[in-house]
């Protein structure tokens, strides 16, 4: 079990309680919730009639004498007061609902694609932590066996059967485990600081990870759902956008309406008027108006939808290339564990003990630094398998599972 330098009782994180805690708090979900909340509110109001308008005014005002500027003078003076309102036609208003609805869509997609997204970065810090405390664990192992070299060397030396470049050697060595030591509580440290950016300022104590070899949804089933996959997620309500917007453009060939109602009022010794009147806009030279938006409009809508194209094959590849790494992460890990490593320690073992014996130090040297590689070696390939598995385990929503429940 990996554990920070804190107290035993902390209770331990494992990789989904991380995720799950960690998703909760990211600013960056919440700014995408407002924008969606945003766009529910503007889906809402699109498509109604735009507010009336209010007219008051002076009409059949006389400017010229007899009797000009003067209210009273001419029986046709009116003083005026009206509503007027647009009416678009129901294929634009029809038209800016579907915008509407697919900008809904747009930021619904974003935000799950943000919440699949944060779950992988999220994991990749838990795993830097995991990771880094296996390197570590993997160096102190050997801590033991420096200071046994360096006591070999001091007796040889004692009995008049050794050197003391030999010490020194075996001191170089010890001292050079113990600044890859060093440098491996620096890059744990490290790593707690990125996963605290999500959890929180309290240090975290990690439980045991899960099944780094085993994959929480089936390589087929990557293959197979490439659309929902997180970088996916977006295209189809961007070429739904695209289609309303169009539709958009269509809908500006048909003629919009309007009312007017003006109420005008004379001398008291002459009668008030009302005068109703209904406008139409007349969209009769549409060659290099609406036509050329809606010609614009719809190469858009064909661009969109070769884009979403590439952008699915290009997935396919980094999927097709993510499952070729952990695969190959995997059967490295399985060899080095069951033989390269026992072999490279048993190598040192038996180097040392030939020294012990009357041997050369340099054979245990040399072994040692080959272990020593070996083993950091080891400790990148867990942490590249590890991350490869976070990459292919969220990127379908109901990958995101718990790590308890992987087969």
């Amino acid at each position: 079990m990996a554990i920070t330098a804190q107290a035993a009782d902390t209770p331990a994180v494992t990789l989904d309680a991380a995720v799950r805690q960690g998703v909760t708090r990211a600013p960056l979900l919440a700014a995408r919730s407002a924008d969606l909340d945003a766009r529910r509110d503007e889906a809402v109001r699109a498509g109604r009639l735009p507010d009336p308008s209010l007219t008051f005014g002076v009409s059949n005002f006389p400017v010229t004498a007899p009797g000009g500027f003067s209210l009273r003078s001419d029986a046709m003076t009116m003083r005026t007061v009206g509503v007027m309102q647009a009416i678009p036609s129901r294929a634009a208003r029809t038209a800016e609902r579907s915008l509407a609805a697919a900008q809904v869509d747009v930021a619904e997609a974003d935000r799950t694609a943000t919440v699949q997204g944060l779950r992988e970065r999220i994991a990749d810090a838990w795993i830097g932590v995991w990771a880094a405390t296996q390197q570590r664990s993997l160096l102190e192992t050997l801590r033991d066996e420096s200071t046994l070299a360096v006591q070999v060397a001091k007796a040889r030396l004692r009995g008049g059967t050794g050197s003391a470049a030999d010490v020194l050697a075996a001191q170089a060595e010890t001292l050079a485990l113990a600044n890859r030591i060093d440098a491996a509580d620096a890059g744990l440290q490290a790593a707690h600081a990125s996963l605290q950016r999500w959890l929180g300022d309290a240090p975290a104590v990690l439980a045991d990870a899960p099944d780094f070899g085993q994959l929480p949804v089936a390589p087929a089933q990557l293959e197979l759902h490439t659309d929902r996959q997180a970088p996916m997620q977006a295209w189809q309500a961007r070429e739904q956008v695209a289609d309303a917007a169009l539709a958009q453009a269509r809908a500006a060939k048909h003629p919009d309406w309007s009312v007017d109602v003006t109420y005008g009022h004379r001398a008291p010794y002459l009668s008030d008027m009302v005068m109703v009147q209904v406008g139409v806009s007349l969209p009769l030279f549409t060659r290099n108006r609406q036509d050329r938006d809606i010609s614009a409009k719809q190469a858009r809508r064909d661009a969109v939808e070769s884009a979403r194209e590439d952008a699915r094959r290009a997935q396919r590849e980094i999927v097709a290339r993510d499952i070729a790494a952990w695969q190959g992460w995997g059967r490295q890990i399985a060899r080095d564990r069951e033989a390269l490593l026992p072999l490279a320690s048993d190598r040192s073992r038996v180097a040392l003990a030939a020294y012990r014996g009357g041997g050369t130090l340099q054979s245990w040297l040399d072994a040692r630094r080959a272990e020593i590689a070996l083993r950091l070696d080891y400790a990148d390939a867990l942490a590249a398998r590890a991350r490869a598995w976070a990459a292919l385990a969220y990127l379908l929503p109901e990958s995101a599972s718990s790590s308890e429940n992987l087969p």
